[in-house]
């Protein structure tokens, strides 16, 4: 009698420890290892920040798990280590379509708050906002109210936030340099105003930034924006036509975001993520960032740090 082979992986689980640890030891490895079926031998992709850990999740023949509940068994042997776990299939795991959300996500602010902080609304901005992006009231209407008090607001204002208060968040330059070396697409889509994107997708180097605009009277905020408003079914939107336009399948596309209006983008992505995301979208998405920067999302595509190139 032949004896019982393990099936061949199907899957990976990827750790990615945040920037600056040294918690990703081959104990902690192989801890996790321990509770993925039919594990392989990890492979490191970083000395110190990240590993691949090959898996079949199930029989021949037999129904997958959600990757997010492996994930969730996989975090669960962390024992409170600050290292993100993303579970994917192998198959398409590198990514042709890159699109992401900019507030809070590939920058550390939000911007329509950064403005109304200098019309002294900034708090009451801010809880909208919040609200927002959590879902709890609907994007277009709460972007409107948002909007209505920024009235008269001179725009230069936009150079000094983008100068003085604006921040990359960690690894954006070098992820996106990456994907596009390697022949990705990368699209900032966001709910907020191209007098923004545009500067921001420049500043990261993406191809092309999607997003509202407002509108401007003189050098003033009239207090209105553009209709249709983007948001939420508008980011899916631009997944798709992209999608279509490069002739990409949907398992190659990635997407990034935070808020409630990230969703439905998320969900259609190959893989979709949650970066320091709201609990709702966090839960959603099939791979949640709470610890690693954005190179995490290389990672996720199997490059090594010695594949990395880095932003300008």
């Amino acid at each position: 009698m032949n004896a019982q082979t393990d099936p061949a992986p199907s899957h990976v689980a990827t750790l990615v420890a945040a920037s600056g640890t040294d918690v990703l030891s081959d104990a902690l490895i192989g801890r996790i290892a321990q509770v993925l079926p039919h594990a392989a031998a990890p492979t490191r992709l970083d000395k110190k920040l990240a590993a691949d850990i090959p898996f079949a999740p199930g029989s021949a023949g037999g129904a997958f798990p959600d990757p997010r509940v492996t994930a969730a068994t996989a975090r669960g042997a962390l024992d409170g280590a600050p290292v993100d776990v993303i579970v994917q299939p192998l198959a398409h795991r590198r990514k042709r379509l890159f699109l992401a959300d900019m507030d809070s996500t590939m920058i550390g602010q939000e911007c329509i708050d950064e403005l109304a902080d200098f019309v002294g609304l900034k708090d009451r901005v801010a809880a909208i906002t919040e609200r927002a992006m959590r879902g709890e009231i609907a994007f277009e209407p709460a972007l409107r109210e948002r909007v209505a008090l920024l009235a008269g607001l001179d725009i230069t204002v936009v150079d000094s936030i983008v100068a003085e208060r604006i921040t990359l968040t960690p690894g954006g330059k070098t992820l996106i340099a990456t994907l596009r070396a390697n022949g990705a697409y990368t699209c900032l889509v966001s709910g907020g105003f191209t007098l923004f994107t545009s500067r921001i997708a420049a500043m990261l180097g993406f191809d092309e930034n999607r997003a509202n605009r407002l509108i401007v009277e003189g050098d003033r905020l009239k207090g209105e924006v553009e209709e249709p408003i983007l948001g939420r079914e508008a980011k899916l939107a631009t997944l798709r036509e992209l999608r279509q336009k490069f002739g990409v399948r949907a398992e190659e596309t990635v997407a990034i975001g935070d808020g409630a209006n990230d969703l439905a983008m998320l969900d259609e992505a190959g893989l979709g993520v949650a970066f320091r995301a709201k609990p709702a979208v966090a839960a959603a998405a099939d791979a949640r960032l709470d610890h690693a920067d954005l190179t995490a999302l290389l990672y996720a595509q199997g490059y090594r740090t010695s594949d990395f190139v880095t932003g300008s």
